[in-house]
């Protein structure tokens, strides 16, 4: 679906939720800032959010890997969005797998309130199971858009963010020492081996 941002400047302003998903390096918080400042240029009130931990490359903005960036209001939960959302046309969410689940509650009440609601955040995790409350919130939204990175095994399409240090807790803030994007094939094939490997050790 194409959003025109004319149709988020009228009197009767109709709500909607647009999810921006897939792994590390695919380019997720890029399209949110590109729609973000699309919207800043058709003079529509903008206002962005991200969580509080998030601090990798800025406390106070949304920096996506290749450094473009936008001012954006760091928030400790979810509830805090409706508190702090002013008098607006678009909300833009970053990192939302990071979130309680009570983000998906408040993206619906933003939408029915009549803001278009832009949140970008991994699909996955690590391991390659849902990542928190992501599922919801796609599973709600007016459009879905899944961005693909390039997997550095083989050049297919990537399908999750591979961990590359010893680490078992699902949130864990990282960039390329941590972490790399790997197809579903080579990811499989990495589970394999780590199998293996951990079969030889018993």
């Amino acid at each position: 679906m194409i959003y025109f941002e004319s149709n988020f400047n009228t009197n009767g302003k109709k709500g909607s939720i647009e999810v921006i998903c897939g792994s590390m390096f695919s380019g997720k918080t890029e399209e949110l800032i590109r729609r973000l400042k699309r919207a800043k240029f058709a003079k529509q009130r903008v206002e962005i959010f991200k969580p509080a931990i998030d601090t990798r490359y800025s406390d106070g903005e949304v920096v996506s890997h290749d450094h473009n960036s936008i001012v954006s209001t760091p928030v400790d939960s979810s509830g805090n969005i409706l508190l702090l959302t002013g008098d607006v046309d678009v909300v833009g969410i970053d990192e939302a797998q990071f979130f309680d689940e009570g983000i998906v509650e408040v993206c619906n009440q933003l939408a029915k309130n009549g803001f278009r609601v832009i949140v970008a955040g991994l699909d996955m995790d690590f391991r390659g199971v849902p990542f928190g409350p992501m599922p919801a919130l796609m599973a709600i939204a007016d459009d879905v858009t899944k961005e693909h990175a390039v997997c550095v095994r083989c050049g297919s399409p990537a399908y999750v963010s591979h961990r590359l240090v010893a680490d078992s807790h699902q949130v864990l803030l990282g960039e390329k020492t941590e972490y790399e994007p790997i197809c579903r094939h080579c990811f499989e094939a990495e589970k394999n081996k780590q199998a293996e490997t951990a079969k030889e050790k018993q």
